[in-house]
């Protein structure tokens, strides 16, 4: 009996470590440097994968989508991690430019996808250079374009 609960709690810390060390698709990485440099997209949706137990890049918004459909691509019941390119103008009329990191992680997702993202977001954002903003969201409400524009101020 011991010996099974010592096999069951290895295999839980496995579990643990492997989703803090998840592998980031290099495809995340050139998309983001695209974004950022050339601003080729909008915004990138990206996915953990839990059978290659990596992140990917789930959809790339073209340059002529706007906030509504980034919103619209997040899924209401599952965890993502997004980039979003918001142009906007300041108070003294000047056109700016600010990439934000989305965590997006509803309440209806499954609480194992929730602790799952939550684990492996810092290391992830660190991958992607050049982050300017940050927002943690559970609901569409908590990441409306005014609070973007508010934060991007």
């Amino acid at each position: 009996m011991a010996m099974a609960m010592l096999a069951l709690h290895a295999g839980e810390e496995w579990q643990a470590n492997s989703a803090s060390g998840l592998a980031v698709n290099d495809e995340c990485k050139f998309k983001f440097q695209e974004l950022k440099a050339r601003r080729g997209f909008r915004f990138i949706v990206f996915k953990i994968d839990d059978k290659a137990m990596e992140i990917k890049v789930e959809r790339l918004g073209q340059t002529a989508e706007g906030y509504e459909d980034f919103a619209a691509t997040l899924p209401a019941d599952e965890c993502r991690y997004a980039v979003y390119d918001l142009d906007f103008v300041t108070d003294e009329n000047c056109q700016k430019s600010k990439i934000f990191f989305f965590s997006w992680s509803p309440d209806t997702a499954r609480t194992r996808s929730k602790m799952l993202y939550a684990s492996s977001k810092d290391r992830f954002r660190r991958e992607l250079d050049g982050i300017q903003c940050e927002i943690q969201a559970t609901d569409p409400s908590e990441m409306s374009l005014d609070i973007i524009r508010a934060r991007a101020h």
